[in-house]
């Protein structure tokens, strides 16, 4: 399928936002007749991979190539982008008590961006219906699944609450369940996957005065990760999203890229000589 005509959405900050929560949720972008047609044909092929669906053209036109998400896509991952060729649908049956906590099987840890999990939900999913839970920043925190199932309520857990026709992206590896449903009913959740083709680079919608030395690349959430180490992370992402990874560098200490309200720029900044140089 040819996205070589799909244009880029998301600005500098909003790209190096998702590098830091490692999600992005874009709330009822899908026409309400569309998602009509999908609970439809979701209710007609009840199967938990209706890959058929793909064979749609409003779904194609609509959902897949959604200009919202079609361009935060584009945007993440680059020109000509491969679009997905499997769907799954997270079709359970309410009430139905929350899933333990996962990363998706075939998660890899590290900066590099080479594909896109994205969830569609054709109906609104109240608090009262399950909605799929994340852990935002949680992309870079490792650690395997069978030893995460067991965890109940997290303190920084996000529902993804939304609209009919919502439309949400994440870093592949992030931490995720279905929450607890109390409704009656049945919940659908279309999962697929987008393809990074081309090398990263920064072409998506630059903002002149975006500075690299001073963004804010700091994502806190108490007690999640060791201080610091969320900037850390973040940054090297954006870097590598940049076409950068090559220049990327922190001294550590109070350097660049941990926040502070400083007098100068931060020491250590990519390009900036270090101590290994002298």
């Amino acid at each position: 399928m040819d996205t070589s005509h799909i244009a880029p959405t998301l600005t500098d900050t909003e790209v190096l936002d998702f590098c830091k929560r490692g999600y992005l949720l874009l709330d009822g972008v899908v026409p309400e007749e569309i998602n009509r047609k999908t609970v439809a044909f979701v209710d007609n092929n009840t199967s938990l991979e209706p890959t058929d669906i793909l064979a749609e053209d409003w779904f194609i036109e609509n959902v897949i190539l959604n200009p919202a998400a079609a361009g935060a896509v584009r945007s993440l991952l680059g020109a000509g982008f491969e679009t997905p060729v499997l769907m799954s649908n997270h079709r359970v049956h309410m009430p139905a008590p929350a899933q333990g906590w996962h990363r998706d099987g075939g998660s890899r840890y590290g900066p590099a961006l080479h594909y896109l999990q994205v969830f569609y939900y054709p109906q609104a999913c109240t608090a009262d219906m399950g909605p799929t839970e994340v852990l935002p920043g949680s992309h870079f925190l490792f650690q395997h699944s069978s030893m995460m199932g067991h965890y109940g309520s997290l303190r920084h857990g996000v529902k993804t609450v939304a609209s009919a026709g919502s439309i949400f992206l994440t870093v592949y590896s992030i931490w995720h369940r279905r929450s607890v449903s109390t409704a009656r009913g049945v919940r659908n959740l279309l999962k697929y996957n987008y393809w990074r083709t081309s090398p990263p680079a920064r072409d998506w919608v630059i903002e002149p005065d975006f500075d690299f030395a001073q963004a804010d690349y700091a994502f806190n959430l108490r007690g999640l990760r060791q201080q610091f180490r969320d900037a850390v992370d973040a940054s090297e992402m954006f870097y590598w999203l940049c076409g950068k990874s090559g220049e990327y560098q922190t001294m550590g200490g109070q350097g660049w890229p941990m926040p502070g309200h400083r007098n100068a720029s931060p020491r250590g900044f990519p390009g900036e000589p270090t101590a290994a140089t002298y």
